[in-house]
Parts: C-alpha cells; sequence; structure tokens
C-alpha cells in the first residue's frame, strides 16, 4: 500500500538523502561494517524523553512550579557531589548548617521530604545569603533538579527546575560477524543501546542460539543534545533486524495515554507476554533433559529447566508480568524466585546470590523487571540461574515452548498507529537507501 506523506516530510527527507550521500561519499572508506550518521531534525511534538533506568522519585502530589534551570550555578551556590555513605545531615554541616535548619527545610511542607532521598552521583548546592540559607538545590541529572526556597513566611517552598534537550535523529547500521554486542560498538552503538536493541527483537530472535554471522541490523534513535553538545542517547524510534535471511521490523508507538511499545509496521506487538531468556547474553549450560546426570548428585535426576551460565552478580529479569509467590530458599535450589503469571503459567528462578531490592512474597513485577542476581546457592557446581517454565503445574522446556502474543494494536486505533509510526518508518528508510548508494556508487 502506498501512504501519502506531507510535502514538508518528503522534502526534508530528499534534503536529508542528498546531504548524506555527499558525507558519505567523502569518507576516507566505505568498506565498513558498521557505521553512525547523526542527523539533526526537528521532532513532532509527541517525541519524549527517553526510557532510562535511574531510579526517580514521587516529587510531589501536588503540581509543582516547572521553570528552566540556570546554565550555570553561580559563585554564591556551594555544591557538593554526593558520595556513597553521605547523609543530608552531613551534608548541611560541610556547608555550615545544622540540623534545626535542615529539618526547617524538610518540614516546611510535606512535598519537601523528598530532599531526603539522595543518591550518589548527585549533587547538592546551598545559597547563602545575609548570613541565612536561602535555597537548597538538589540536582537530580542534567535535565532535572529540585528547588527549595525560603518565602516571606520564612518557609521553603518546593519546585522543579527542567531542561528541554534539542532531539537530533541518528542512523546506524551493523553486520555480526562474532556478536551483537561487538558489531553495535563498531556501529556507535552504547551499551544500553545495544541491550534496547536485543529486547525489542527479543521475542523473536534469542540472541543466544540464533544469531548468526553475517546477520545485520540498522536503525534510528534520538540523540539529546543540551547547550549544543550530546547529552545521551535517547529511544530507538524504528529498527530492522535481519537473522538467517529473515528480516523482522520494529517501530515505536506511544498511545494517547503516554504508553509507549514497539510494534510491526502492521501494528502487531513486538513482545510476547513472555521474553524467551531470563538473562542477557549469558551462555547456556545444560538444557532441559528428564534423563540428565545431575553435576553433584551424580545419579541421573530429570533435569526440568535450562541452566544459564554467567558472571555473579549478573542481573536476572522476570519474563513475564506476574505475583511472587516464593521468594526465600527452597532446599537444593537455594535463593529462589518463583512468579505466578495469571491461573496457568508459574516461571522458577534458582540458585540466586541475592533478591533484587523489593523483591518480596505478595508483590507484582513486570516484565523485564530485575528480580534478582546470578550465584550459586544451593545445589549448585558454579554460579548460574536455573530457570523452569511451568503450564498447570507441567515443566516445559522454556526453550521451545509456544508463548502467547501481546495485544495488536485494535483496529480502531490503526489510522492513528499509521499516522505516527510512518514517519519514522520513511526517515529509516531513507537514511539506509542513502547510505547504500553513497557505499556502492
Amino acid at each position: 500500500m502506498i501512504h501519502a506523506f506531507p510535502k514538508q516530510h518528503i522534502v526534508a527527507a530528499a534534503f536529508i538523502g542528498t546531504l548524506l550521500i555527499i558525507i558519505l561519499a567523502l569518507s576516507p572508506s566505505t568498506e565498513v561494517n558498521a557505521t553512525r550518521i547523526p542527523i539533526q531534525i526537528e521532532l513532532p511534538s509527541e517525541s519524549k524523553s527517553p526510557d532510562t533506568t535511574s531510579d526517580q522519585a514521587v516529587l510531589s502530589d501536588t503540581p509543582a512550579e516547572n521553570t528552566k534551570a540556570p546554565e550555570q550555578v553561580t559563585e554564591n551556590w556551594h555544591t557538593f557531589k554526593i558520595k556513597s555513605g553521605d547523609t543530608l545531615s552531613n551534608l548541611f554541616s560541610k556547608a555550615g548548617y545544622n540540623d534545626k535548619i535542615m529539618y526547617d527545610v524538610l518540614f516546611s511542607a510535606k512535598e519537601n521530604k523528598v530532599l531526603s532521598k539522595i543518591y550518589p552521583g548527585e549533587h547538592i548546592s546551598f545559597l547563602n545569603e545575609q548570613d541565612q540559607l536561602k535555597s537548597i538545590k538538589l540536582i537530580r541529572s542534567p535535565l532535572e533538579s529540585l528547588l527549595f526556597s525560603k518565602n516571606e513566611q520564612g518557609k521553603y517552598s518546593h519546585s522543579i527546575l527542567t531542561r528541554e534537550p534539542d532531539i537530533h535523529i541518528s542512523y546506524s547500521e551493523g553486520i555480526i560477524d562474532s556478536s551483537l554486542f561487538l558489531a553495535g560498538q563498531k556501529a556507535g552503538l552504547s551499551e544500553s543501546q545495544i541491550m534496547e536493541l536485543a529486547n525489542i527483537f527479543g521475542w523473536d530472535i534469542d540472541f543466544i542460539l540464533d544469531i548468526r554471522e553475517g546477520d545485520k541490523f540498522n536503525l534510528i534513535y534520538e540523540e539529546l543534545h543540551l547547550d549544543g553538545d550530546k547529552y545521551k542517547n535517547g529511544r530507538i524510534l524504528a529498527a530492522n533486524f535481519t537473522n538467517r535471511s529473515k528480516k523482522f521490523s520494529a517501530v515505536l508507538y506511544e498511545e494517547e495515554n503516554g504508553d509507549a511499545n514497539y510494534y510491526s509496521p502492521e501494528g502487531e506487538s513486538m513482545r510476547k507476554a513472555f521474553i524467551r531468556t531470563p538473562v542477557d547474553f549469558a551462555r547456556i549450560s545444560s538444557h532441559f533433559n528428564l534423563r540428565r546426570k545431575h553435576p553433584i548428585l551424580h545419579k541421573i535426576r530429570a533435569h526440568k529447566g535450562t541452566d544459564y551460565a554467567a558472571s555473579y552478580g549478573t542481573p536476572i529479569k522476570a519474563t513475564g508480568d506476574g505475583k511472587i509467590i516464593n521468594a526465600r530458599n527452597k532446599g537444593g535450589y537455594g535463593r529462589t524466585v518463583i512468579i505466578q503469571h495469571g491461573n496457568k503459567i508459574s516461571t522458577l528462578y534458582a540458585h540466586l546470590s541475592k533478591y533484587a531490592r523489593g523483591i518480596k512474597e505478595g508483590r507484582r513485577v513486570k516484565q523485564g523487571q530485575i528480580i534478582g542476581y546470578i550465584g550459586s546457592s544451593g545445589l549448585a557446581s558454579g554460579p548460574h540461574l536455573h530457570y523452569e517454565f511451568r503450564v498447570n503445574g507441567v515443566h516445559k522446556n522454556p526453550l521451545k515452548v509456544k508463548l502467547p502474543d501481546a495485544a495488536p494494536i485494535p483496529k480502531a486505533q490503526l489510522a492513528r498507529f499509521k499516522l505516527h509510526t510512518n514517519k519514522y518508518l520513511a526517515q529509516l528508510t531513507t537514511f539506509s537507501e542513502s547510505y547504500q548508494l553513497a557505499a556502492n556508487p
């Protein structure tokens, strides 16, 4: 089906394509396996800042003031980098203020208690005017700070300072000759981007077993810039991955409620109700085998799961949404997590070194959430994860069991879906074709 694009999109695409051809034609060599091309382009208003893994505190139950953060801290501010072991009390003390002043700030308003939630790597600044503490600024990131300012009543009010980054679009592509990780690095992708690329296609491709030399990928993604300099990479907007000559495509779609997920160009969800593997880029050390000889007990004992060998402390992910029904030692399994997914399916994760923060029985977890870390607790010959998948209490081979799909885009929303995703797919195609033309004149 041929889709009509707005004239300004066509003009922009043609200009970018021409620019790419010129740039690439002047490159020293076109015989490369990976490339990265940054393009500055204005994104539509629905684009937002990237998903990140950093912890975000709840700042306030009431709307807070949104203002642009100052470009730099003035000379009147005294700034301290928060280190491991620092407390709010000793930071106030370093700045010359006692605990009474600290409590005055914290208890001026209910939402001010968020100031006590400090993390290593953040910065805290104090502004003194006329021998009085005028303001405190907790700098969470280059994009967000919390400001506590003394008002005329002597109380400290809370506001949020935010900065909006400039969004550029970058293009990368690569060919795998040894591993996705190395090919991604050659293409200029960060570790988190490589992991995200694997997560997007991880329901269709087993990145432990299925990857072959000659597999290839290309993608467009956001680059976030502050004051003209790159701050960090943002979201992947659209991507292709060719595995064993079969091509998979994915595009980011943001719903009206703000939820964003990846779909095929036809509106089918890229995610399944379960991801195939709970550990990224691990090695399978033992397959599902009902006649396996136990490595410690040295007798035939059915191995009703899959073992993933990885270094001690490697994160383990929940393979599906569900409720934790076990988070304790379980005999030869050692430290174990069992998650119930609806009425029929449960998954088990054994030999953990420790549980992730907040993992307790009765808690609900989301697919991909870190639930623990690889270890060798229980009857284990070395650090690894033992993973089981059960349907109605019956063990199934985690690598072969058919995984249920997540819901596709409803038919009533397909028009909106096409409107918002076609531009990303068109940009990906334009960049890819321009690169191929320049590489093969």
